[in-house]
């Protein structure tokens, strides 16, 4: 549920990767303050908020993409606000060994490729129009990698990041604003199943996971992982006309786990 003193009435929106964990958060949060949203993931879920247009689409595919961006500029009008949510990894653990050819191509797809496309096909639009608004959701890890488990999960997170910063350059003059979203560790159903994936190895259990991935990130001052809705309520502030004078930056919500200035 977006804050009270958010008002997207009127404002059309994509979320790629908005059926479960942030991206649910997003699509619900942007729907509660007014906008008309559509979504994407491979599998149609069970509920979705009431007046979300989903559509079942494969986003690490150059067709899933396409597809998703003509289903959302059929079905909207035109996209003023574009967040980029999909994304994740599913790499062993082991080091950078174990990655082959095939899984970075995957990571790559997912956290980077998928936000170049939807960009592709969905700005130029807003640049026409001169408004709109693109969120780029990085990650604290291409600061922190663990290397045991997110090296190219982390180096694809990067790459986002340095292509959004560009991205803002170019059209910001336009009256497109290009924000990023950096969250750290957020307790959704893919953070569980990373917990899961590193315990098996270790020998221990889903907490002693969730302890392994603590670990590696140094710790969290604030005590706990971040929400979904915490995330998806900063999205809706960034994308309402409230935060008009802010782009080209990223905003960090990690609970202090960050320990660098």
């Amino acid at each position: 549920m977006g804050p009270g003193w958010i008002d997207l009435g009127g404002l059309r929106a994509l979320v790629s990767g908005g059926t479960k964990g942030v991206g649910g958060a997003v699509v619900a949060a942007l729907a509660s303050a007014g906008a008309e949203v559509v979504t994407a993931a491979r599998s149609t879920p069970e509920i979705l908020p009431d007046g979300v247009r989903f559509l079942a689409a494969d986003l690490t595919t150059a067709k899933g993409c396409a597809d998703l961006a003509r289903f959302a500029l059929t079905e909207l009008g035109g996209v003023d606000i574009l967040v980029n949510v999909f994304g994740g990894s599913s790499a062993p653990g082991g080091g950078h060994a174990v990655l082959d050819d095939g899984i970075w191509a995957r990571e790559l797809d997912q956290n980077l490729m998928a936000a170049v496309r939807l960009d592709r096909a969905i700005v130029p639009g807003m640049v026409e129009r001169g408004s709109g608004v693109v969120i780029h959701v990085t990650s604290i890890q291409r600061e922190l990698p663990l290397p045991d488990s997110t090296i190219a999960y982390a180096a694809a997170k990067g790459a986002l990041a340095t292509y959004s910063k560009a991205l803002s350059k170019e059209v910001t003059p336009q009256g497109v604003r290009v924000v990023r979203v950096s969250p750290g560790w957020v307790e959704t159903e893919a953070s569980v199943r990373l917990a899961e994936r590193l315990a098996d190895p270790a020998g221990t259990d889903y907490e002693g996971g969730k302890r392994i991935i603590m670990d590696g990130l140094g710790g969290i001052p604030l005590g706990r992982p971040a929400k979904p809705e915490e995330v998806a309520d900063l999205v809706a502030f960034l994308v309402s006309p409230r935060a008009a004078s802010i782009t080209g930056t990223e905003y960090v919500i990690d609970g202090g786990t960050v320990p660098t200035v």
